[in-house]
Order: structure tokens, then sequence, then C-alpha cells
């Protein structure tokens, strides 16, 4: 549902409130909608359209996160522990898919697609590397069906564009798991978006907020502009949800919250290579992942994928890195310098410092020529054509930075989900791999904040239908 009317001379009243309309909104809100169909659910969208920014498929890659080709969560080969906890968090997201669908509220084949999951790697280092990773997960069940080969011709039948025009003097290696995922976010979270709406929950596009205060009963007044006309609106929350990507920090900085104290956030783009060629996609399967470069942020792990948005084939490879000091994809160049405030002055400086590895990598990626950047997809796949290929831009990811101990910042990998002292508000920070866990994220939040009716109803109902739950 969309307001069109100026809502200036009435106060909406919710239960929940969640700001941004992407993965993360949707999926808590539908979660209520479902554990708590009474409940008066209002979500507020900037934009004219949910999931317009790192949820839209061509903002990120699609890969259902699972630990199974993502090098970049095991840097010493014989500890799975991370690579083990993201497949474990995955597979609760999948059983809750799997639930909604069961109830008759999600058809997963609208964004959700059988993809193997493979990493490839050359030379003796890297291959000796892939062997003992595969070795220590192996031995995890989370893990069961992964394969390792050295030999070309199985890789080849797993990747024929990867190997295809390449010395086969050269030391190469790979691991396929048949079971990995291509998820299109933005067709999830709009199908999440309408279990809201049929619960009787309301969806405001165009309406941005500007202003979060506490009221008189302990909980929230919501307010800012509709439309181009810029109509004031207001909403008045028992638990306001902050989940607009780039812009939460700078949200959860207005309504005051002592816990984002020091936090701060670093802007990072990135662009794509895609393809839409039949004659090309039809040859291409797999996700394929790769080491990421020195210095890269997690994120910019460079990898050749298969995707399918909106029943049609494409590949895109990348990450690029790109810079802006947006924090959306359609912010404004002073978002960055919003979120900065004396007390993380000193946290992003030192971050900044002890990140001169990531700084160089940036620098180096934004002067890149075309040719420069064609080449590295053609590392992967040698016999890439340029004019079968297009550069297009992708979504902007907003890095968390927080003060450790001595109040040093810390460039943080992942999300982090942060709460008032007195649970009536709670917000999400940081980038991948959130979309692929939102569903325990969200479980813990509920937990968290409000554990009364997680402790009576909603717990079993939960536990019930899913196999397992942390």
């Amino acid at each position: 549902m969309t307001i069109n009317a100026d809502p200036a001379d009435t106060v909406i009243e919710a239960d929940v409130v969640l700001i941004g309309g992407g993965i993360m909104s949707a999926t808590l809100g539908s979660m209520i909608a479902v554990l708590e169909p009474d409940w008066r659910i209002v979500l507020l969208e900037k934009a004219d359209a949910l999931a317009t920014e790192s949820s839209d498929p061509w903002n990120n890659a699609g890969t259902g996160h699972a630990g199974l080709c993502e090098l970049n969560y095991m840097p010493d080969p014989a500890d799975g522990r991370k690579a083990a906890d993201i497949a474990r968090q995955f597979r609760v997201t999948r059983q809750w898919w799997s639930y909604l669908e069961r109830l008759g509220l999600l058809g997963s084949g609208s964004f959700l697609h059988t993809t193997p999951h493979m990493d490839v790697v050359f030379g003796r280092h890297d291959v000796d590397y892939l062997r003992a990773r595969y070795q220590t997960l192996a031995r995890d069940p989370l893990f069961a069906g992964l394969r390792f080969s050295e030999d070309e011709a199985t890789i080849r039948g797993w990747a024929p564009l990867v190997m295809e025009g390449r010395d086969p003097a050269e030391p190469v290696a790979a691991t396929w798991h048949p079971e990995g995922t291509d998820v299109d976010f933005g067709a999830l979270t709009r199908a999440l978006a309408a279990i809201i709406t049929s619960r009787g929950g309301r969806t405001f596009l165009g309406h941005e907020v500007r202003s979060l205060r506490r009221d008189s009963a302990g909980g929230w007044i919501v307010s800012g502009r509709q439309g181009r006309a810029k109509h004031r609106f207001t909403v008045r929350g028992r638990h306001v949800f902050v989940g607009a990507g780039g812009f939460a920090l700078r949200l959860l900085q207005r309504a005051g919250l002592p816990e984002v104290r020091g936090y701060g956030v670093l802007p990072v783009g990135a662009s794509f290579y895609r393809c839409s060629e039949p004659s090309v996609t039809a040859r291409h399967e797999a996700k394929v992942y790769g080491q990421a470069a020195i210095g890269a942020p997690p994120m910019s792990v460079p990898h050749l994928d298969k995707r399918i948005v909106d029943g049609r084939e494409y590949l895109m490879f990348g990450p690029y890195a790109t810079f802006s000091t947006r924090l959306l994809k359609n912010g404004t160049l002073s978002d960055f310098f919003t979120t900065l405030r004396p007390g993380n002055l000193h946290v992003m400086a030192a971050a900044a410092i002890q990140s001169l590895p990531l700084v160089k990598y940036l620098i180096t990626e934004l002067a890149a020529r075309p040719a420069s950047k064609f080449a590295q997809l053609q590392q992967f796949y040698p016999r890439a054509e340029p004019s079968q290929w297009e550069l297009i831009p992708a979504g902007q990811r907003a890095q968390l930075v927080t003060p450790d101990r001595r109040a040093v910042g810390v460039l943080r990998q992942g999300t982090e989900l942060v709460t008032a002292d007195d649970l009536s508000m709670s917000g999400l920070l940081g980038a991948s791999p959130g979309a692929s866990t939102a569903v325990p994220i969200m479980f813990g939040l509920l937990r968290k904040c409000f554990p009364e009716q997680w402790g009576k109803t909603w717990g079993a109902i939960i536990s019930e239908n899913l196999i397992e739950i942390e």
C-alpha cells in the first residue's frame, strides 16, 4: 500500500515500524506478520519501489552464502569455523523460507535457483591451500557433497568457460558443490513484503524518515517527508527497526542511540561485467570464486556467476571496487560526511591507518583502465569477448567501523545488530553476507527485543517448524 494523500493531520499508530524497504526489513516484518498477525506493522521506504538498493539483483552477486566457495572465510585452511557458522545460518534461512512456502505464503521458484558453487585457483601455492581447505571442510557434515579435483578434464566439465584456452601445464585445482544457490534478493524482498500487507500491514513508498524521537509512552515518533511535494508524515511505534542499509547509522545517530557512539562507516561501491549473450550464458552453470587481491575488502572476492533474473540467464563477473561518498546508490555526495561526529573522527582515522592495504587496493582499482579491468575477467574466462560484456554499476556498501577497547577503529566484516537499552529500537549495520543470514539475524532480534512473546509462543512456533535454531 502506498500513501498518496497528505497525512500531515494524521498520526499513524503502529506496533512495529520498519525503516527501509530491503531484505532485512522485509524479513523481520514478514516474521512478525506470521507470528503475531494482529500487530500493526508499518514499513517506510524512501524510494518509489522496494529493494532498489543492496537487495536489487543487479546490486549484489546473488550468492546464497553457505561457506561453500567463499575463500575469505578461511584464510587459515585448517580453520573452518566461520565457514561452518555461515553454512548453519544459511541452512536456517532456507528452513524458514520452506516454512513460509508450506504456509502458502512464499513461492521459492520466483527467487531461488540451484546453482553449483565452485572455487578455482591456479599456481602451486593456491592449489595446496585449496586442497587443505577441502580436507578441513570434508570432515564437517555441513559440507557433505563437496568435491575436490586437480584434474583438468574434471574441472573443465564443471566450468568449461573457465578452463578453455589455458596452459595445460599450469597447476589448477577446484572444489565443486552441486547444491549452491543463486538468489534474487529483490524478488524475495517483494514477496516477503507481500506477506506483511496480506496480514494487514502497511507499506509506504516515497517516505523519507528525517526524525526519530522518543515519546512519553516509551515508544518512538518517526517523522519525515512524503513524495515530491514533501508533505510531512508521522508514525508512532512501540518498536522501531532501522534497516536502511547505508543510511542506518545516520538514522540511529539522529535517534541519539548511545549504543552507536564512536561507530562509523566506510562507503565502498562496486561494478560488475554482465553478459546476456545466450551462446555464452548457456555454457556456464556455476558461481566460480577465486582468491581476492591482497588488501581487497571481503566483498571484493572475484567471481564469475550464473545469474537468473526475471527468468532470464546472465553471467556476471566482478566486483570491481569503486568509491563514492554516497552511502546509497541513489544517495548524495554528502552522505558520508553526515555520519561524522566528534566521537568517531579518531576511530575513522585509526581505521584508515590500519587499513592502508585496503586504501592502496581502492586507489589501484579506481585508476585501472577498461582494458585492465577486462583482463581480470579474462583471468577467469580466457576467451571472453569484450563485445559481449557491459560494465554496470552495482550497489553501495557501508563497511562498518567500530571502536575496540582502546577506542581504535576496526574495519568490520559482516553485520552487527544494535539495540537500545530499553529494547524499543534496533538497527542493522554492515554489509555482506547479511542478506543470506537475514533469518537467523532477525531471530536473534526477536529473541532479544521481544523476550515475552518469544518465551510464550514465538520461540516454540519457530522451534517446531525448523530443524535447528541457535
